[in-house]
């Protein structure tokens, strides 16, 4: 299975968030799996730092860079093919790095995992926490 993480589930999975369903966590482990984490994650996580909205232990490159690396998540870079299919989208959901993961998400065929019920009124895949 070819996993994509929204940011809120990116920050829980850092923290070892008991919201992750231990069903779900398993899924993530599972070497079997690929799993992403967008730069759409770590644009919204850095913008969110820097309001002050977000308090990391650390800068974001440097936190971010780390736990990525540690957790063995694969970088989803944004292309073109991501952000034209923005386009495209129904306005269910008005928040643009949302709507960037799922249109990521149906370029790439990968199942987003969230807890964002709105994902749920758009045309992919999810799996929910």
């Amino acid at each position: 299975m070819r996993l994509l993480l929204d940011t809120q589930i990116l920050l829980w999975l850092f923290l070892r968030s008991v919201r992750i369903k231990k069903a779900v966590r398993s899924i993530l482990a599972d070497p079997a799996n690929t799993v992403y984490a967008s730069a759409v994650s770590t644009w919204e996580i850095a913008i969110k730092s820097g309001l002050g909205k977000l308090e990391l232990p650390g800068a974001p490159a440097q936190y971010l860079a780390d736990r990525i690396q540690r957790a063995g998540l694969t970088i989803l870079p944004i292309v073109p093919a991501h952000t034209y299919g923005v386009f495209s989208l129904p306005a269910h959901h008005r928040d643009p790095f949302d709507r960037l993961l799922i249109a990521q998400a149906q370029a790439e065929a990968l199942t987003v995992v969230t807890n964002d019920r709105i994902f749920a009124r758009y045309d992919v895949r999810r799996l929910a926490v």
